[in-house]
């Protein structure tokens, strides 16, 4: 009889990046959380890059952390290491099921499998790819929707955009939101603002922030063209400081050239992860024109960090950001107008800053934790 008994799940880790993006950021969440209910909901095994195994050891006491092989640090062996390599952990470890967060899976894993599916991006916006990034992306979800005992997706409009593009069972799908790391993002003292500014070299300079990948899905050079509309004509205008990884998108280039002289922005690159409190929360707005996300793990973060934020409502994004956010449009023009409006309301952006603090609390990787146990047991049986 297994109903009763924890299910033994590995999780496969080793495709969480050195830089912690939003890959990262979800199974640290969710590893952080299932160590603490460890014993108890599930009998956990994962493999991760030699990198991450002290910091996942620690976060797991209960668990085997096991080294994946050197060689799948690089994209290409991991793939291929997925195939044939992890099916062969999987039974050496006992695994009942195993678990995929990023998108793609074994073929023949010999266990039950569940799959993280982030979003349905690749198919709602392909413009936003290159093709070979596409065009594996949208077969690596089309195959993980076949093979997989359960899906899981970051939020409902994930779920409905793959049950009405693939005609994906949703009977099968299981929507666990990410959480936040409430003591890693968190309201901001001054101190922390203030070291951050002095990192920066903004002086006393107000601005806006921006944290993300610099993707065509992410809209930064229309935030860009939007941002210097709104504040070109202004008394000491806010700089814009464009925080993250540097991606792929050539359009960022030409939007920087367009922005008049006397405007300050900043590309500081990847911020160190104990300052981000102080960058989000210590600016006017946080800002994130997406075209559309999976979840929109950025805009919670700045949430629990009492920024008030500006984003769309596209897929979504107004999942997490209810009524605790303002919204725009990813129009350069629009984005001038409503971060204009916001600029120009105190009260508002008080007002915003409390509500998304409040939102953000509701939000807890201890209740992903459990849709994914779930999710497991039912995969198992």
């Amino acid at each position: 009889m297994t109903a009763g008994r924890p299910p033994r799940v590995l999780i496969d880790a080793t495709s969480v990046p050195v830089d912690r993006g939003g890959v990262g950021r979800y199974v640290d969440g969710l590893l952080g959380a299932l160590g603490r209910v460890c014993g108890t909901g599930v009998d956990l095994a994962v493999v991760s890059l030699r990198t991450d195994l002290e910091r996942y050891r620690r976060m797991l006491p209960g668990a085997e952390v096991i080294p994946a092989p050197a060689a799948v640090a690089h994209r290409p062996a991991r793939l291929a290491w997925e195939q044939t390599g992890l099916p062969l952990l999987a039974q050496q470890v006992g695994a009942e099921v195993l678990h995929s967060p990023f998108y793609t899976c074994p073929l023949r894993a010999g266990c039950p499998v569940t799959v993280t599916v982030h979003d349905a991006t690749f198919f709602t916006e392909p413009e936003h790819y290159d093709k070979s990034r596409r065009t594996f992306f949208r077969s690596a979800i089309k195959t993980s929707l076949r093979r997989a005992g359960r899906v899981i997706v970051p939020s409902k409009a994930t779920r409905d955009e793959l049950i009405r593009l693939l005609d994906a069972d949703p009977t099968r799908i299981d929507v666990a939101y990410h959480g936040v790391d409430q003591d890693a993002f968190h309201a901001p003292g001054d101190e922390e603002k203030a070291r951050v500014r002095a990192r920066l070299g903004l002086g006393d300079s107000s601005y806006i922030a921006f944290l993300g990948a610099k993707e065509p899905r992410k809209n930064v050079p229309n935030l860009i063209r939007g941002w210097a509309r709104a504040v070109a004509d202004r008394p000491n205008p806010p700089a814009l400081v464009v925080a993250g990884g540097q991606g792929h998108d050539d359009d960022i280039d030409r939007a920087v050239a367009e922005v008049p002289s006397h405007l300050r922005l900043l590309r500081p690159g990847y911020l160190r992860y104990a300052d981000l409190p102080g960058f989000l929360g210590g600016a006017l707005v946080a800002a994130y024109p997406s075209y559309g996300e999976g979840f929109g793990l950025p805009i919670l973060e700045a949430m629990a960090c009492a920024a008030p934020v500006l984003t769309t409502p596209r897929l979504s994004l107004p999942e997490v950001g209810g009524d605790a956010v303002a919204y725009t449009s990813e129009d350069p023009d629009q984005i001038a107008t409503d971060l204009g409006a916001l600029l120009d309301d105190e009260q508002r952006r008080v007002s915003l800053a409390k509500a998304g603090f409040d939102r953000a609390k509701e939000f807890t990787w201890e209740s992903s934790a459990e849709v994914h146990i779930a999710a497991w047991r039912r995969a198992r049986s």
